[in-house]
């Protein structure tokens, strides 16, 4: 199944994502199961927060992936949405 995670940053926390960026891309590289992903942008095109779509068995796995995401474990995140997703395009 396919995943979407819609992730928003806390205000004020681009430094803490610029510090983390490097684990979060290994994290993502190294898991096997992220088909794309990148940053959401602000209205002067900062990085805000993260769409990250997924492969997976079930939204356990998602739940796990998400968990262990450095972003996540580095208090980045103000809110994380975790949601079965079907492709159409692309």
């Amino acid at each position: 199944m396919r995943v979407a995670l819609i992730c928003k940053d806390k205000p004020g926390a681009l430094q803490v994502r610029l510090d983390t960026r490097a684990a979060h891309l290994a994290h993502i590289e190294g898991s096997g199961v992220v088909e794309m992903a990148g940053p959401l942008l602000d209205g002067n095109g900062a990085m805000c927060g993260s769409l990250v779509i997924l492969t997976v068995d079930d939204l356990a796995a998602a739940q796990a992936w998400a968990a262990a995401d450095p972003y996540a474990l580095a208090g980045l995140f103000d809110s994380v949405e975790i949601i079965e997703w079907k492709k159409v395009i692309g």
